[in-house]
């Protein structure tokens, strides 16, 4: 899915002049402060595309000629390129108010072919000075970010930044959060992944032991993690374990995207009388190896050959290569050692710590 963030122009990444609200001279462009740095840092550091969407009243007639509008607006996007910051389309509606186009925001006319595409709209947003562009979010089924000191009045759900550094931090700290569902005629199983958290974890699945190791993930992990999971478990337990590891999976995979600057590896610990080596890689390709042998069938109500199905299925939908090979007596010491080693795993793993991707194919 793709996270964009749809971003007007003046009074957003350039000051609206006072008067006639025009920027149709190289001397009436300015910058708004802290744009360039913050959308470099939006740029570098997160999976956010830029897309800018402006109304520009009367543009091409007499009243606004293109000839006056285009030199400061192609000097702006080439100083926003020459930090990194390159929209994937600039989108201009040139009408005037009174003629109520369907392209004039808050209509959807210029966005329509972003609302069709596989847009992630839990973690897209549009970012304006105006209501109309916070209106223009509620239309498109996103969040809207209403940028200065003005009241999000008629638009209580929109965030409010009063400076671009405060929009940066809030997109940081959203960027790589998700949450998804699943529902099929055995489960309905519910996550939330916050993978820049604080180990906070609500976990309800049913099954006491189960609910244990993924707080053990959540707290080892540093991530903050919800799981509501529904299962038939008047059959067994099989269908809830399986269920929630494939959305868990899923979930990492979403929320790392691109995998831009994580270390993408990580590695071990032991616990009392059992050792768990769990290395793991975030490298794209599911596969699991597995040298851990259990002693007994079950602990409280969770079946102990369901370790070894959890993390095939979270392999498979995460795209990660895990290797976990554990030895010892208890064999609850032994199930909880798997967890909270592969919680350290992906502690490490998921640390952002560059820019780049971390391959040597360029993609992961």
């Amino acid at each position: 899915m793709k996270k964009i963030l749809f971003i007007d122009r003046d009074g957003t990444i350039i000051e609206e002049p006072p008067g006639d609200f025009q920027v149709d001279r190289m001397d009436k462009l300015r910058f708004k402060p802290g744009v360039i740095g913050a959308l470099r840092k939006i740029t570098e550091e997160t999976d956010y595309r830029l897309v800018m969407v402006s109304n520009q009243d009367g543009l091409g007639t007499t009243a606004f000629p293109l000839t006056v509008f285009m030199p400061p607006h192609d000097f702006m996007l080439k100083v926003l390129a020459g930090e990194g910051i390159v929209f994937d389309e600039v989108l201009i509606d040139g009408s005037f108010p009174e003629e109520n186009s369907p392209c004039r925001k808050p209509g959807t006319g210029m966005v329509k072919k972003y609302i069709d595409e596989w847009l992630d709209r839990e973690n897209s947003y549009v970012i304006g000075d105006r209501l109309t562009d916070m209106e223009l979010a509620s239309n498109m089924g996103l969040k809207g970010i209403l940028f200065g000191e003005k009241k999000a009045e008629g638009c209580p759900e929109a965030i409010v930044c009063s400076s671009w550094e405060k929009v940066y931090r809030y997109l940081k700290s959203c960027s790589r959060r998700v949450s998804l569902s699943r529902e099929t005629s055995e489960t309905e199983v519910r996550v939330t992944l916050v993978l820049d958290g604080a180990g906070e974890s609500d976990i309800r699945t049913g099954i006491g032991f189960f609910d244990h190791m993924l707080e053990q993930v959540a707290r080892h992990g540093g991530v903050d993690l919800i799981v509501v999971a529904n299962g038939d478990r008047e059959v067994d337990e099989h269908h809830t374990i399986e269920d929630t590891a494939i959305l868990l999976g899923r979930c990492f995979a979403v929320a790392l995207g691109s995998k831009k600057g994580i270390e993408r590896y990580g590695f071990a610990l032991p616990m009392d009388d059992s050792r768990a080596e769990v290395l793991l890689d975030f490298s794209g390709r599911g596969y699991l190896v597995w040298e851990v042998r259990f002693e007994r069938e079950y602990v409280g109500e969770f079946p102990t050959e369901m370790t070894r199905h959890f993390f095939e299925s979270f392999c498979r939908e995460a795209g990660c290569n895990l290797h976990v090979v554990a030895k010892g007596e208890n064999t609850h010491h032994l199930i909880e050692a798997i967890f909270k080693a592969f919680g350290r795993c992906i502690n490490t793993a998921i640390k952002v710590t560059g820019t780049s991707i971390p391959s040597s194919k360029g993609q992961l």
